[in-house]
């Protein structure tokens, strides 16, 4: 590690100040960030905390049939307090690495940094959620551009997610066995104009949608309006845990998968 301030900001104001400095960053629950600090990948000169932001934390379910997440909550509390207005969501939170990184990383942290194999991108992206910052809304088919690229500004901070609640929905995963996160992963949720279906940690575009199966379910909503449709291999992600073809063939199978989840 090296030297760096640590800047605890009591609102929101405070903290949106406290990163107008030079070479500032804002930290969550410090899951990504903290090890790249270790790895000397990130240098910033100042860290500011959003963890004790009283504004940022919560789950409350809206009169729109919206599901509002702050953005400094925990993986765990979304997990428990989710439960009752989104299962699906509730259960990815409930699925995320280990009680420890459940209970210090972030929603808005993980939306954040859009790791092209973390969980909650395939939620908003599937879910057609808006990411809420201290200046404007975002779409999530806007918000996410890439890998680790996302249309947040320098001093953007996320302030809350909200999810539309779908009539079903499902989140499965393939796990990569030390980590936890997706070797690939789909998200699946039907609403009544459609259906969206979301993958994450296969392409190397980061998150996507896959329109082909998202029209086939709008369609014909069971596992077997996937069956006939296959995915290319160019641009999916190639490394010692899985081969192109091999994650593409995983987008086809899990999404059959979450969809029979979904039920």
């Amino acid at each position: 590690m090296y030297a760096f301030d640590f800047v605890r900001p009591a609102t929101l104001d405070e903290a949106v100040a406290a990163l107008g400095g030079e070479e500032a960053q804002a930290l969550g629950g410090g899951q990504t960030l903290i090890p790249a600090l270790k790895q000397r990948l990130a240098a910033p000169a100042t860290l500011v905390s959003l963890t004790g932001l009283p504004e940022l934390r919560g789950v409350c379910a809206a009169d729109d049939g919206t599901l509002c997440v702050g953005g400094a909550t925990t993986h765990a509390v979304v997990a428990a307090e989710a439960a009752a207005h989104y299962p699906a969501l509730a259960a990815l939170a409930g699925n995320i690495g280990d009680p420890a990184v459940r209970n210090r990383g972030t929603i808005g942290g993980s939306v954040a940094n859009n790791d092209p194999s973390a969980c909650y991108p395939a939620a908003a992206l599937g879910s057609g959620a808006t990411i809420r910052t201290n200046t404007r809304d975002i779409a999530a088919d806007d918000y996410f551009q890439g890998m680790f690229t996302t249309a947040l500004e320098p001093g953007e901070i996320i302030t809350e997610i909200r999810f539309p609640v779908p009539e079903k929905a499902a989140y499965v995963k393939f796990e990569q066995p030390a980590s936890r996160f997706a070797l690939v992963g789909v998200f699946v949720a039907k609403y009544a104009d459609g259906v969206r279906v979301a993958v994450t940690g296969a392409s190397e575009e980061g998150v996507f949608r896959w329109t082909e199966a998202e029209a086939a379910l709008s369609s014909d909503f069971g596992a077997g309006a996937v069956s006939g449709l296959s995915v290319e291999a160019d641009m999916m992600i190639g490394d010692l845990h899985g081969s192109p073809e091999y994650r593409a063939h995983l987008v086809k199978v899990l999404t059959g998968r979450a969809v029979i989840a979904a039920g």
